[in-house]
Formats: C-alpha cells, sequence, structure tokens
C-alpha cells in the first residue's frame, strides 16, 4: 500500500558523509515502522537502522552506531540516513524497508523478515 524510493547513493571516499532519502507515495510514512538495510557484495543482507512510526523509537546495527543517524520527516513523507566516517566495509546496497504495525518493537524492527514494502535499493560505495 505504500511506495518506497531511495536516493542518494553514490561514490564517496572513505571518512566521507553522505545522505540516503527514503520517500513514502501512497500512504502517509508516518503510519509505518521504518527501517534500513544493507547488502554488502557477495554477502546477505543486514540491518543498519530502523525507526518508529513518530521517531521516537530508534535501533541501529553496532556497526554503525555512532556514525548513521536515521530521521524522519513526516511532513515530507521521507525517512533519512545520515551516514557519516564512512569506511569502505560500509560499501553496499542500501534498501528503505516499511511495515503497518501497532507499536515498534525491537524484535521485530531488526528483522527484515518483518517487513512488507521494500524500496528497490541505492548503491552506496566508499573508497580506501
Amino acid at each position: 500500500q505504500v511506495h518506497l524510493v531511495e536516493s542518494g547513493g553514490e561514490l564517496v571516499q572513505a571518512g566521507g558523509s553522505l545522505r540516503l532519502s527514503c520517500t513514502a507515495s501512497g500512504r502517509s510514512i508516518g503510519s509505518y515502522v521504518t527501517g534500513w538495510f544493507r547488502q554488502p557484495p557477495g554477502k546477505e543482507r543486514e540491518f543498519v537502522a530502523s525507526i518508529s512510526q513518530n521517531g521516537a523509537s530508534i535501533n541501529y546495527a553496532d556497526s554503525v552506531l555512532g556514525r548513521f543517524t536515521i530521521s524522519r520527516a513526516n511532513a515530507k513523507n521521507t525517512v533519512y540516513l545520515q551516514m557519516n566516517s564512512l569506511k569502505p566495509e560500509d560499501t553496499a546496497v542500501y534498501y528503505c524497508a516499511a511495515d503497518l504495525r501497532y507499536y515498534y518493537t525491537y524484535e521485530s524492527a531488526v528483522n527484515e523478515n518483518e517487513y512488507d514494502y521494500w524500496g528497490q535499493g541505492t548503491q552506496v560505495t566508499v573508497s580506501s
């Protein structure tokens, strides 16, 4: 019921910053728990960050904690992932995902199988 489009993925040097955007259409993104996941080359998809409908609850993977910030601007139907101090191991296709839930729980938010709606992905490449 919601269509998600990621943008902002680029080639960036290690230590640089990048902001990814996930824009929703068809429904208000404020109705959805939203997560960012990534899939490095040749590896399985992994959790990056998640945020509750109103932004009050947030979780991060240990690998990005302190470097990445997830936020949302519901009035703009957009969720962001600000990525700072980028490392080569951050290189991956980044996906935005959303799920309509009554409330946010950690166990569901970090599990990609709990999400019903996905964007097409955006490539982030960090050079050394």
